[in-house]
């Protein structure tokens, strides 16, 4: 370590993973607001974020096979929080997200606003419910269109008021994963609305699998918007890859 530097501490880390899962692969500098908005809050220097942002990245399976590489003296701890984050995502993203609203003097609800009112006086099981469907629609959002570059995966519209960040697994089958990105697409609406009803499928090597019941249709719309891609490859993600797991259950729904 350099003379005046100090090590970074495990609160720093999960405020620097939190960035990390939000914006995009290519606005990972030192001249990012965000990367300076973080940096002004835990007491380091954009550079510095910027630095430890890569860090991570040569962590990320998917960035790692294409060859990004972080700093050669990478510490244990960054390891260390790096895999137990992905390992327990959302318990781990909404304690970074709590944390990250009290050190810009905030609530978790101000920072993550929706339009839909919530229950009153909620306490236990209820109200942890409502932070995980409040990051749901904000949080998790931003974090599986960022991973896509703000463009459906399946047919390049890039226009942001017509995507959905689309679970994989469905909200109710995976309490620990709601809020992990390797569980999202990012879809336009109505492939989000044929994805959810097992019309088309993503194959583990992230193929584009469409039913046959679109398939045979001699409806011209139909044929454009589905027959199309049956067969392709899916836009590929910046950082996240869609989990091989999550995907081979929804195949398992798939209406071939």
């Amino acid at each position: 370590m350099k003379p005046g530097q100090t090590l970074w501490t495990k609160e720093q880390l999960l405020l620097a993973i939190n960035l990390y899962s939000k914006i995009r692969f290519g606005q990972m500098h030192a001249s990012n607001k965000d990367v300076q908005e973080l940096a002004a809050i835990i007491g380091r220097s954009p550079s510095s974020i910027a630095l430890k942002l890569g860090n991570f990245a040569s962590f990320d399976p998917k960035l790692k096979a294409r060859g990004v590489k972080g700093l050669p003296n990478v510490s244990n701890l960054d390891k260390q929080v790096w895999q137990e984050y992905m390992s327990n995502w959302d318990e781990l993203f909404i304690e970074s997200e709590t944390l990250l609203a009290q050190k810009k003097n905030t609530t978790l609800e101000a920072l993550n606003p929706i339009e839909t009112p919530e229950p009153e006086n909620t306490t236990g099981r209820e109200a942890l419910r409502q932070v995980v469907v409040r990051l749901d629609q904000t949080a998790f959002r931003k974090m599986v269109l960022s991973n896509f570059n703000y463009t459906c995966c399946i047919t390049g519209i890039d226009q942001p008021e017509l995507l959905i960040a689309s679970h994989i697994l469905k909200w109710s089958e995976d309490a620990g994963n709601r809020l992990n990105p390797r569980n999202g697409l990012a879809l336009n609406s109505l492939h989000d609305n044929a994805f959810e009803r097992g019309f088309i499928t993503v194959t583990e090597d992230l193929k584009i699998k469409v039913s046959s019941i679109l398939l045979n249709s001699d409806v011209q719309s139909i044929r454009d918007n589905f027959t199309v891609f049956n067969g392709k490859e899916l836009i590929s993600p910046k950082k996240f890859s869609p989990e091989p797991a999550f995907l081979r259950i929804h195949n398992d729904r798939f209406r071939p």
